[in-house]
């Protein structure tokens, strides 16, 4: 949200690739963030699969394994974000293509990368249904209201995603979803974790 928003300019090649090498350790920092979010998020899948394994075993390993699948994803997509540095830098030597080819480029793999997001939010859509609804039935921990918010945002990543692909005028209007349901859910969920959270206790 704040190193792509600060750097990608939409639809403006010149001016993305003058950014990224501007504040090329802005954008490497970019990168090393996402990829620490997405092995982070490997350690997030087990310790939710041990948490609910005793609620629904096999639900719970189902919502470990999409969780796993989004940051393989987002791994391998990050190819695509890093790909731009080397292009515009001295990583990649392309004699046949010039300096505006050479930005299209960068921006068109930078694009490539916003639809690997989209791809990897389809798994991690699916892991948050699964996990709203282990997080219903295993009262003793979590509160049902946060079961259904958590719900809620798995189906408004998959219907971003699927509005992007399939219906991309509607884009914007998705998006909002994300804002107005996604990102707060996500935020009560870290501070239920954080201050409300119990350790060391199971479900009956």
């Amino acid at each position: 949200m704040f190193v792509r928003a600060q750097l990608v300019v939409p639809n403006d090649a010149e001016a993305t690739a003058s950014n990224i090498l501007n504040h090329s350790f802005l954008y490497r920092i970019g990168f090393a963030s996402d990829l620490l979010m997405a092995m982070c998020d490997i350690g997030v899948a087990l310790l939710f699969y041990f948490i609910f394994k005793a609620t629904h075993r096999e639900l719970s390993l189902t919502a470990s394994a999409f969780r796993f699948a989004q940051a393989i994803i987002i791994s391998l997509n990050l190819l695509n974000f890093y790909l731009p540095l080397l292009l515009l830098g001295e990583g990649i030597t392309l004699p046949h293509f010039s300096e505006e080819q050479l930005q299209s480029l960068s921006l068109i793999f930078l694009q490539a990368h916003a639809y690997g997001y989209l791809i990897s939010a389809v798994c991690f859509g699916i892991s948050c249904i699964i996990t709203g609804w282990l997080m219903i039935r295993t009262r003793q921990i979590f509160p049902k209201w946060l079961g259904v918010i958590v719900a809620a945002a798995g189906i408004s990543y998959l219907s971003d995603s699927g509005i992007n692909f399939l219906l991309p005028d509607l884009a914007s209007t998705s998006e909002l979803l994300l804002i107005s349901i996604a990102a707060p859910s996500e935020i009560l969920l870290c501070a239920f974790l954080m201050f409300k959270g119990r350790r060391g206790e199971q479900p009956h």
